[in-house]
């Protein structure tokens, strides 16, 4: 899968899985065509199961479309009509797929959403379209369902869930920076368009070789509170997040200790995707969360080392205050006067 692809979900956060392997770039009927995809009635001209991932293809090339006004390439070879009367179609979809909320996930929300959109268009030209993303002509009724609402902690305002993090990105022993895939379904909807632009047109650059181009294309999304981040050798658009351990106190990289307590909270994250509940911000500007690594509560890990305090004047929660107690007088390797932060 390659940026592009990708772009599409950081624009309508639908998760794309391919269930056949070979060219996913390709936009001709056989080049993504796998030898495990046995029953090739089922595959449209994009080379994929309908069942997974032509929702996606569509929301390709309406992206696509906002930004060349282009429709896709062999669309012709399905509908009757002419370039001109295929853009109105593509034009009307677009305002059709930005205004619904949510936007198709399923191949059923899709077709709907065509018919009901160009359901004064041709028949052969509505029929066409939809074969050609493998969408059915006569979606099966909604079925409705009443979703309870889940219940977040007490003062929580939002949940993050990391990319793996590296060592270099712990700052002291209770700050760090992490980043978060705008494939997420929060992250998606709040990615500006331009940093989507702007990340399309670096990997194009890379593409023809221009590396001076892509580097000054990155800096660009830096400095919007982004960045490309390389996961399994696939690149990965991601939001940065500076983040305050909430309710602990670790000793900075100049005083005694510090280094020690960097190090304690590098060796518990490195290369962890961490759980993050966010409770607002500081005056920093760093959000203020409670982190969680593989199911432990990492605040509390740093207090049972000894490596932080409970910072009493802003966290009352008598679960770290219990740990800090229990803790501080056992191993107590930072010589400083607990009252000093209470």
């Amino acid at each position: 899968m390659n940026f592009w692809d990708k772009a599409v979900r950081f624009v309508y956060g639908f998760c794309w899985h391919p269930t056949v392997f070979g060219d996913t770039d390709s936009r001709d009927g056989d080049a993504g065509v796998s030898a495990l995809a046995q029953d090739t009635d089922s595959l449209g001209p994009h080379g994929v199961s309908a069942a997974t991932v032509g929702v996606s293809a569509l929301a390709q090339d309406l992206f696509n479309f906002e930004i060349t006004s282009q429709v896709p390439e062999g669309l012709s070879n399905h509908v009757v009509s002419k370039k001109k009367a295929q853009a109105s179609c593509y034009k009307k979809l677009l305002v059709a797929w930005k205004a619904s909320n949510p936007p198709p996930k399923t191949p059923e929300e899709a077709s709907r959403l065509v018919l009901q959109t160009l359901k004064n268009h041709l028949k052969a030209d509505v029929e066409g379209l939809l074969k050609f993303y493998g969408l059915p002509l006569a979606p099966t009724p909604v079925v409705t369902t009443v979703e309870v609402p889940v219940e977040l902690p007490q003062g929580e305002e939002f949940e993050l869930q990391t990319l793996p993090v590296e060592a270099r990105c712990v700052t002291d022993g209770d700050g760090i920076t992490v980043y978060v895939s705008t494939s997420d379904p929060r992250e998606s909807r709040l990615v500006p368009q331009e940093v989507l632009v702007t990340a399309l047109k670096r990997s194009e650059a890379r593409a023809h070789g221009e590396k001076t181009r892509a580097k000054e294309l990155h800096k660009t999304i830096i400095a919007a509170g982004y960045q490309m981040i390389n996961v399994k050798n696939e690149e990965v658009l991601a939001r940065k997040y500076r983040i305050r351990l909430r309710g602990i106190d670790a000793p900075e990289g100049d005083m005694p200790y510090g280094k020690e307590a960097k190090e304690e909270l590098a060796k518990i994250v490195k290369a962890k995707c961490l759980r993050v509940l966010v409770y607002g911000e500081d005056q920093y500007g760093r959000s203020l969360g409670d982190i969680y690594c593989n199911g432990n509560f990492v605040q509390e890990l740093m207090l049972k080392k000894g490596m932080a305090w409970h910072y009493k004047a802003y966290d009352q929660r008598a679960e770290l205050a219990k740990v800090a107690y229990r803790f501080f007088e056992l191993l107590f390797p930072i010589i400083c006067d607990v009252k000093s932060v209470s």
